[in-house]
């Protein structure tokens, strides 16, 4: 078992031996095991929605005179507004689809934010399991995910360790 992320991810279908009509459970999960979403641009309104859902209208985001002196020398996407794209693009992939009954909850999640995204970036995750570990109740296991966010330029924009709680694949009698 290994807990760090690795580069560069390869995009896979399924686990080894499985279809993706089936439901996948904790044992499917196995290190390594890689796949990508779709994208999403980051718009303008984007960023002025989340502020106004938030309350933080911190000068960097949404201020373009202010931004515009900074660092970064424009406005710069909240950090957990590209976090929440990241949660929604793997929500939307086919992997994610057949294991959400199998998820039994989100136990742990850090990020890491590298370089800036901006107004007008376009987002992808790569997500890959990079931990499994049985629990000490038999009918689950925790599984640590990867999960990178590259914008167009292909930088890392993001890097988020997510661990879940899974229920393991029913005992047949």
């Amino acid at each position: 078992m290994r807990a760090e992320c690795q580069q560069p991810l390869q995009v896979v279908d399924a686990p080894a031996g499985r279809s993706r009509t089936e439901r996948y459970y904790f044992e499917d999960m196995e290190v390594g095991f890689r796949y990508s979403t779709s994208s999403r641009t980051i718009t303008e309104a984007d960023v002025v929605a989340f502020a106004s859902y938030t309350g933080d209208f911190n000068r960097a985001h949404v201020d373009a005179e202010f931004a515009a002196h900074t660092s970064f020398g424009q406005r710069i996407a909240h950090g957990m507004l590209v976090a929440s794209y990241m949660a929604g693009l793997n929500t939307r992939t086919v992997v994610n689809q057949l294991l959400e009954p199998s998820l039994m909850g989100l136990l742990e999640v850090n990020f890491k934010f590298p370089k800036a995204t901006f107004i007008g970036d376009t987002i992808r995750v790569d997500i890959e399991v990079v931990d499994v570990r049985k629990t000490s109740k038999p009918d689950r296991g925790i599984v640590t995910f990867c999960r990178r966010a590259f914008n167009q330029r292909e930088e890392v924009v993001v890097e988020c360790s997510a661990k879940m709680l899974v229920m393991c694949r029913p005992v047949q009698e």
